[in-house]
Order: C-alpha cells, then structure tokens, then sequence
C-alpha cells in the first residue's frame, strides 16, 4: 500500500507538499522525502513527535540514537510508517533544523494501492514557495487550566510596611550554611 501525505509548512502562508510513500518505508524514509521535497539539504537534525487530533505534541521520535546507553532509543529507522500512523492515527508533526526550529504538520490523507511502474518516495504537488527563514515560534501553554491566572489578593505596597522595624523575629544563624 501507498501512503499519501500533505506536509504543511507551521506558518502564515500557505505551503505543503504532496508526497507518496510506501507504508513499510520508516520514519527516517518519511524524513528524507520531506526535506528533499522541500528543498533542505538534509544536513541538520530532525525528529518526528506523536501527536494528538488536535496536534498537541506527545512523545519524541528522534532521528539519532541520543539516549544515555546506545541502543536504548528507538530512532526514526525503526518505525516503519504502518507501526505509527494508520487510517485512525494520522497526524504527527516534524521538525527539521532545531536551531531554525522549520516545524511541519505531516497529516496521512488517503492509503491507495501502489501504481504500477511509479517510484516511491514521490512528490505528487507543491504549493507555495519556502521563506527564507523560519517563523517565530511562540512557546506558550494554555491558560484555560491556570487556576492563579486571575488571583488577585488585594495587598499593596502599603500593606508589607506592617513588617518592617520587627525585631522580634529570632536569628536562628543559619548564615553558615550559605557560604
């Protein structure tokens, strides 16, 4: 079976490719035609990261072993495609160059029977031109959850002058541990 992929570039203008992949190709085959199809030369580090419907980002699948003990990651070479995404499970994001921080949403649109005599991996289409430069990225959580958000205890300035000039707090000497 093929897999047929959109690529979409995380930024304000439009910008994906098209790219068919065999499903028993890896991570790392999946890795090769995205920069290839999108004009990187394949120099920087790159990791898949599992995701969510809504692309909230889980569970890092790295390029290379960086694991304390070799051998103890699993890297992009031992995913074939069909163990990680499927008809059910068909986004994951990418990101190439952790410096520039280039991140795509690589979402499975459709699984097709081969074509004969076709080449895989290939770019099938692609829409818009790569900026220069990535975009900037903003890191920031969702404050829907933060409970302390709109805390607000009604003190002041004013309100901590009540400690000032009490003596009466006892110096334990602790000092020394400071050093």
């Amino acid at each position: 079976m093929v897999y047929k992929f959109r690529v979409i570039l995380d930024a304000e203008e439009d910008i994906f490719r098209d790219i068919a992949i065999l499903e028993d190709d890896t991570l790392e085959d999946l890795h090769n035609a995205i920069f290839n199809a999108f004009g990187f030369d394949g120099s920087e580090v790159a990791s898949f990261y599992t995701c969510d419907d809504t692309w909230n980002q889980e569970d890092e699948i790295p390029l290379f072993d960086t694991g304390d003990v070799p051998g103890e990651m699993r890297t992009m070479n031992d995913y074939p495609l069909s163990s990680i995404l499927d008809k059910e499970n068909t986004k994951i994001i990418y990101v190439y160059d952790f410096i520039s921080m280039w991140t795509f949403l690589v979402e499975l649109a459709a699984v097709e029977e081969e074509t004969v005599g076709a080449t895989y991996p290939e770019t099938l289409f692609s829409h818009g031109e790569m900026p220069d430069e990535a975009g900037e990225k903003s890191f920031e959580a969702d404050m829907h959850d933060d409970i302390y958000g709109e805390f607000e205890d009604d003190l002041d300035e004013d309100d901590l002058d009540m400690f000032e000039g009490d003596d009466s707090f006892e110096d334990f000497g602790f000092e020394e541990n400071w050093n």
